[in-house]
């Protein structure tokens, strides 16, 4: 592994550690070279699937997209780092367990809105009034108004 200060490509395991999940490697490396001290993640290489739009698309799986669409939702509220994240994996892991080529976009938005309904109602709304598409306010106010008696 190249050492990000000096590029030199030997370094010593110092550490290793699973994720609580178990499906990625924390290791905690030395360069031979200068001494640094860095840390890499090994994780297995998925083949995820196609996504299916709601308009009949195919568009190959993004990350990336979903953690976008999580940390808008999840803008200046309180929903930790690793609570965003581990909403992230649980939707990959939704599309992952389909076992199918091709997975439609509600799966993996439904994960997406029941995972943020736990953890943060305004966040739920943000994210389910994009998701949704709402084409009125009549509409939203349907799904406070849902939201409010399931908490009761």
């Amino acid at each position: 592994m190249k050492c990000p200060a000096c590029n030199t490509a030997d370094s010593k395991v110092i550490d290793s550690r699973l994720s609580r999940e178990e499906d990625m490697i924390r290791r905690r490396r030395e360069c031979v070279s200068c001494g640094r001290r860095f840390t890499t993640y090994e994780k297995i290489e998925e083949s995820l699937p196609l996504v299916v739009k709601k308009n009949g698309e195919r568009q190959a799986f993004n990350r990336q997209k979903i953690r976008d669409g999580v940390e808008k939702a999840c803008h200046k509220r309180s929903v930790s780092a690793e609570d965003r994240a581990e909403l992230v994996e649980q939707a990959v892991r939704a599309a992952l367990e389909t076992g199918e080529p091709e997975v439609p976009c509600q799966i993996i938005g439904e994960v997406v809105m029941q995972g943020l309904k736990k953890l943060d109602d305004v966040a739920y709304v943000r994210f389910a009034s994009v998701y949704k598409d709402f084409r009125d306010v009549n509409e939203f106010v349907e799904e406070l108004n849902s939201l409010v008696k399931g908490r009761k």
